[in-house]
């Protein structure tokens, strides 16, 4: 009797370990799964998911990270149409001065309370530059909605895991 006891309580470790692992890859597969047929590339939705959990604190903190991540789309966008108005002029220089401009915009917003995610910024600007896509309100909406998908997914997974971690 003392060894089945013994053998269950170094299974019940093991179990929860699995059982996190298990939710959280069951809600990325059906966030993945959804982005796919909703016509949005899966990879954009974990931009979201990754941000997230940059500061998994609460569905509040989630909404300031997504409003950093569009902040970073939106300012990756306009940091090409920059590049393709000074790219002409000053040829790759352009690029120095662009990148300067974005990047002392975007450490400089750790002082806006709400807006301080400085990670979920570059992100949004990885994803706007990774997409390949024209600057545009269509391109920044689809990128942000997949951005929300994914925030939205990591936050599902961090109150399914509390749950889990509370039964256990």
């Amino acid at each position: 009797m003392t060894d089945l006891i013994t053998t269950a309580a170094r299974w019940k470790p093991s179990f929860i370990f699995l059982g996190f692992g298990a939710i959280a890859a069951a809600v990325a597969s059906t966030a993945a799964f959804t982005s796919l047929h909703l016509g949005i590339a899966p990879w954009a939705m974990f931009i979201g998911w990754v941000a997230y959990f940059t500061r998994p604190i609460s569905a509040r903190q989630g909404i300031y990270t997504w409003l950093c991540v569009l902040c970073g789309l939106a300012f990756g966008a306009a940091a090409v149409l920059a590049l393709q108005g000074l790219m002409p002029i000053m040829g790759s220089f352009a690029l120095f001065v662009v990148v300067f401009a974005v990047a002392m915009v975007v450490v400089s917003m750790r002082a806006v309370r709400a807006l301080d995610n400085i990670p979920a910024w570059f992100l949004g600007l990885i994803a706007f530059f990774a997409s390949h896509a024209e600057p545009s309100l269509a391109a920044i909406s689809e990128l942000a909605g997949a951005g929300a998908l994914g925030t939205a997914a990591g936050w599902a997974s961090q109150r399914l895991q509390g749950r889990f971690a509370g039964a256990h």
